[in-house]
């Protein structure tokens, strides 16, 4: 996959959020698969409290889940369904250890109201917090015309 030009523009927050919310149900159906699978190995019986292993399963999928697509293309379902792409701030794909730290910059960003996010409104380059604190950045990749 070609480096992504400078000249894209970077996402706003609607498109963003977009993109979230078709993620976050992503999420959650692959969240409760997992829990589904993990009853199995409790014979049926309720994951409460919860197990340390089960909670590490958890935000093993969780990590895996975001991480994946963003190494494996550069975005996620919903990130494609709103026509954005993750890429590092030199237009490169990100790789495991660029992902993972933006996945960790994103925790503290997302956590008080998502003012992490919010605060893209207001950088003169358009970048949440986590897309500075990981070097990464998320650019609006128009679809390719028909016809």
């Amino acid at each position: 996959m070609p480096a992504t030009p400078p000249t894209l523009p970077s996402a706003g927050l609607l498109r963003r959020i977009g993109a979230l919310v078709y993620d976050l149900l992503l999420l959650l159906a692959a969240l409760m698969v997992v829990t589904a699978l993990a009853t199995l190995v409790t014979g049926g019986e309720a994951l409460y409290p919860a197990p340390w292993w089960y909670q590490l399963l958890l935000v093993a999928t969780w990590a895996l889940f975001w991480c994946g697509f963003w190494v494996h293309g550069g975005q996620t379902l919903g990130m494609k369904a709103w026509h954005i792409r993750v890429r590092t701030a030199e237009g490169r794909p990100l790789g495991w250890r660029e992902a993972g730290l933006r996945l960790l910059a994103a925790v503290p960003a997302m956590a008080p109201a998502g003012v992490g996010l919010w605060w893209l409104l207001f950088d003169s380059d358009r970048l949440a917090w986590h897309d500075r604190l990981s070097r990464t950045r998320v650019v609006v990749e128009r679809p390719p015309r028909r016809g």
